[in-house]
């Protein structure tokens, strides 16, 4: 079980974070970042489950910089309301958080990142940007930003029934970056969301971790 820490930011503004601290000695630190929900159960849960193999975690929680502790539900609403925060946040601005949680726990050894959804192509950039190894989960803003070349290593996963990432995207993945590992699954999009029966695909879920685990011990060590 984690804490609710204070982050501070390169704006100056302090923003919530979740950390869950590694049993043991570290193997590293990860970034876990949000989908457009916020920092709610299941990503506290994600930062968990790290933790538990090994990594310091810690999970910025990005709407603070608009209204503080927000967590959304997975409905309409939710939805609705998580895009629009995400367009106030900004994807600059996110990218500078990310930079400032990995500084909070760069005393552990190692940062790498991961994200899923809003938060797969926040970790694409922060390989591109921050040059941290990353992991980017069904992140479907990820072709608006191809162009950028890596300066870290990212391993990409993607649902085969994602209708919001088509085959032709991910084949753009493999164009960009041929040398980066591509993972696809017989899921949708969240596949990885246990909280959400609608999504979750346990088997895909389950494989994917087991190779971001892999990835982690490759580029943290």
């Amino acid at each position: 079980m984690g804490e609710q820490i204070r982050l501070n930011t390169s704006g100056m503004q302090c923003i919530g974070a979740y950390l869950a601290k590694a049993a043991g000695t570290p193997k590293g630190g990860l970034v876990v970042v949000q989908e457009i929900f916020g920092v709610n159960a299941h990503i506290r849960a994600v930062a968990d489950r790290f933790a538990e193999h090994g990594y310091t975690a810690i999970a910025p929680a990005f709407f603070d910089h608009v209204e503080m502790d927000l967590e959304l539900d997975y409905g309409a609403d939710g939805f609705a309301r998580g895009k629009q925060l995400v367009s106030e946040v900004g994807i600059d601005r996110a990218v500078e958080d990310v930079a400032s949680a990995a500084e909070a726990i760069r005393s552990v050894g190692k940062v790498g990142v991961v994200g899923y959804c809003w938060g797969g192509t926040i970790a694409l950039l922060a390989a591109t940007r921050l040059g941290l190894p990353a992991v980017s989960y069904y992140g479907a803003r990820n072709v608006n930003f191809l162009d950028e070349r890596l300066k870290a290593p990212v391993q990409f996963h993607f649902g085969e029934r994602d209708a919001s990432i088509p085959a032709a995207a991910v084949q753009r993945h493999r164009e960009a970056y041929p040398e980066m590992e591509i993972y696809t699954y017989p899921a949708e999009h969240a596949f990885n969301r246990d909280v959400d029966g609608k999504h979750y695909d346990a088997p895909s879920a389950a494989l994917a971790l087991q190779r971001t685990l892999a990835f982690l011990a490759r580029h943290l060590a």
